[in-house]
């Protein structure tokens, strides 16, 4: 069953007015980043939640950073969101991290709108791992309009709740740093 924000309301993982923030962020197609710590925050389902908000007509491409991908996708008409399930060193299907993120960052300036999750306790952690950890230039990186923070409450493993902490505008990048 997909969850949307407005489920996320109901349930009191954000309040109204950020999911009709994030509602709005998607349907401009704003890049966006979802971060939070521990795991099981619930960043994937915001994320999707907000990519479901970008209408019928945005083509959303879960994305590898892979050579021949990027190219493919530079050679395209740059409409639509790149998604990164999550930007980490992790060997996990699905995570990527260094050259491959560098790739996706880069198709940004053809006009792709970004959506990412990864793991980070707040928007300057989160930019340190997309920057000095991944090496995305400020220009790049710059690109990102929205950060929204995740909390979860209560044991990592087993939470009682999450909540949409924060969301930041981002109106660029200096030095790695939003």
């Amino acid at each position: 069953m997909e969850i949307g924000l407005a489920d996320l309301v109901r349930n009191r993982t954000m309040s109204a007015e950020i999911a009709a923030t994030l509602a709005g962020a998607a349907e401009e197609r704003r890049s966006f980043l979802v971060f939070a710590i521990p795991r099981l925050a619930g960043k994937s389902t915001v994320l999707e939640a907000m990519l479901a908000r970008a209408g019928g007509d945005t083509p959303i491409r879960t994305v590898t950073g892979d050579a021949t991908e990027t190219a493919r996708l530079r050679a395209g008409d740059g409409r639509g969101y790149l998604s990164i399930p999550e930007i980490s060193e992790a060997p996990v299907p699905g995570y990527i991290w260094g050259e491959p993120v560098r790739r996706v960052f880069r198709l940004l300036a053809r006009g792709y709108a970004l959506a990412a999750a990864l793991h980070a306790s707040g928007v300057e952690d989160a930019f340190e791992i997309v920057c000095a950890g991944s090496g995305v230039p400020d220009e790049d990186a710059g690109r990102i309009q929205l950060a929204v923070y995740i909390r979860s409450i209560g044991e990592w493993q087993d939470p009682t709740r999450r909540g949409g902490e924060a969301v930041h505008e981002i109106r660029g990048g200096t030095g790695g740093k939003p």
